[in-house]
């Protein structure tokens, strides 16, 4: 299911070449949009469901689109309409994620169909149908990137997350493939998270746990994802590449 929020004139929307997030309604997605917003960049958010910070990101000028891509027709639609829209695409970062746990799963199949739905087979069709609209952003402004939002898992993997940390690994094997096809017009880089904000929900013991994996011991914030997002964007030499964000967790 795919809905157009705002009703912008087309030819308004045709100028401007946006930087995309995907799954921009919540943590990381939303700070990224706050912040580019703030740099100056156009910004268009996708969401799935909607949350209150739809509207203030609205008001802050941000384009937010619904869009479903745990299907191939929410897909098919997002892609149809952004190609509708812009003549250009300055940047997309591919942050839309679902954490899905096998002891939670009553379906495994259906499980592991659904993560690499989204985490891999979504941005890969979205890559390729953007890259005319990429490259017309580099022709343009001078810069385009891709930017794959990974997993610290996908790197060591997860017993109680096997499906989930498999996707995020084909997600980065993905930023490698599309450097080598998009250079030079396109940079392509992921970046890596581990813990960077707690959920509500969670509670002490499981915070401190979670604290203790990694050299650092600290919740860094969303500000951490931010400032790697905007490191990429300005940088212009560097592709297929990760930005590790895990506090030393690699040497505990």
């Amino acid at each position: 299911m795919f809905i157009k929020i705002t009703d912008w004139e087309s030819n308004e929307m045709t100028r401007k070449m946006p930087i995309i997030i995907t799954g921009g309604a919540q943590r990381i997605g939303l700070a990224c949009a706050k912040a580019l917003t703030a740099d100056g960049y156009d910004v268009v958010v996708t969401y799935r469901h909607t949350k209150t910070s739809i509207v203030e990101l609205e008001k802050l000028g941000v384009r937010c689109l619904r869009a479903d891509f745990s299907s191939q027709l929410g897909i098919d639609e997002f892609i149809k309409q952004i190609h509708q829209d812009y003549s250009g695409v300055r940047a997309l970062i591919h942050n839309a994620s679902e954490w899905g746990a096998e002891a939670e799963s009553a379906d495994l199949a259906q499980l592991m169909e659904r993560m690499w739905q989204i985490h891999v087979f979504a941005p890969y069709r979205i890559n390729l149908a953007f890259e005319a609209l990429l490259c017309n952003g580099f022709e343009h402004q001078g810069k385009a990137d891709i930017i794959h939002m990974t997993d610290y898992v996908a790197e060591k993997g997860s017993d109680k997350h096997i499906a989930y940390a498999s996707s995020k690994a084909g997600l980065a094997n993905l930023t490698c493939s599309f450097a080598k096809r998009f250079a030079p017009e396109v940079n392509v880089n992921s970046i890596a998270p581990s813990l960077l904000m707690f959920n509500p929900e969670d509670n002490a013991e499981y915070r401190q746990k979670a604290l203790n994996k990694s050299l650092l011991h600290q919740e860094p914030g969303e500000k951490e994802g931010v400032l790697a997002v905007q490191y990429i964007l300005t940088n212009r030499y560097m592709t297929g590449r990760t930005l590790s964000l895990d506090g030393g967790r690699h040497l505990v």
